[in-house]
């Protein structure tokens, strides 16, 4: 099974409510043209908010995606929103919160979409799904997923996605690659010492070693890549095929020698006519590619 290629392309440090615990506070003497200055910025705004705008960067630098996955932190209607203007669907975990989907003229909580789906329950980790519709002005269409929790299996857990024509199994899937962000911060962690390899209390420091980190990290996953995913040799097959090609042109050339050294020992003199017919015998018996590059007809005289 080929594994998948995880690169991160861009983070934010967002910062504490609590202003006495920051670090590097922002202030009027921070040029406002710096990166310092935008980063600070960027720390104290709200984090659904953050994570739009690393989406759109994302998508101005000519990334191209289908799908933004999401935990339970981010998976709320009014970035669900923003996501989907962007033309991007959305697969998030979503909490049995008091937030209402729109069923049929009725605003009805995750438990109360369960129940309505109980009766397809299967002895599988699905156990179902609905479509209904966000609690909110444009009404976005999105459809839920109700799974099993595999560490109590009493309890199950609600998948949502607002592209509805997937299916339940085929959401799930997709849901699953988020274990990628799992191990990447694992990694990042445990062996890159994010946040571990050194002291400091300066911001700007902190966004330096991140970024240092996150570059060792995509050194390594393209090395990896490059190293051990199982890949296509396409080149090389063209390669062969064109020596296979000149193979096929000097058999022929061959062919047309052992013709005429046949055609010399029966005969002293060779008429124009049972030339033109035994050249015309050799060429119809060579492949097309072969015919185009000799690029001559036969005619008879």
């Amino acid at each position: 099974m080929v594994r998948r290629l995880f690169i991160p392309v861009d983070f934010a440090l967002l910062s504490s409510a609590n202003k006495s615990n920051r670090y590097c506070e922002l202030d009027s003497s921070i040029d406002k043209r710096t990166s310092g200055f935008k980063r600070r910025k960027e720390a104290i705004r709200p984090k659904p908010e953050v994570a739009a705008t690393l989406i759109q960067n994302a998508l101005d630098k000519g990334l191209v995606a289908d799908y933004v996955l999401m935990d339970t932190w981010f998976t709320h209607a009014p970035l669900i929103e923003s996501i989907f203007e962007k033309g991007l669907f959305v697969i998030g975990m979503v909490k049995q919160m008091k937030q209402r989907y729109q069923y049929n003229d009725k605003l009805l909580k995750l438990e109360d979409l369960f129940k309505l789906v109980r009766p397809t329950l299967q002895k599988k980790d699905i156990l179902g799904s609905i479509q209904v519709c966000l609690h909110t002005d444009n009404r976005t269409p999105v459809k839920i997923v109700f799974v099993r929790n595999r560490n109590k299996k009493s309890e199950w857990l609600a998948i949502l996605t607002t592209d509805t024509a997937l299916s339940d199994e085929e959401v799930v899937r997709i849901y699953g690659m988020r274990w990628d962000i799992k191990t990447f911060f694992k990694c990042t962690k445990s062996l890159l010492k994010l946040a571990k390899e050194f002291q400091g209390r300066s911001y700007d420091t902190m966004i330096g070693h991140t970024t240092l980190v996150f570059t060792r990290y995509i050194l390594l996953e393209w090395n990896r890549r490059n190293e051990q995913d199982p890949k296509t040799i396409g080149h090389l097959f063209f390669l062969m095929c064109d020596d296979i090609k000149d193979l096929d042109m000097l058999t022929a050339l061959q062919q047309l020698l052992e013709l005429f050294k046949t055609m010399s020992k029966d005969s002293v003199s060779l008429s124009t006519k049972t030339l033109n017919s035994q050249l015309a015998q050799w060429f119809e018996t060579l492949p097309s590619y072969i015919k185009g590059s000799l690029d001559f007809s036969m005619c008879e005289s």
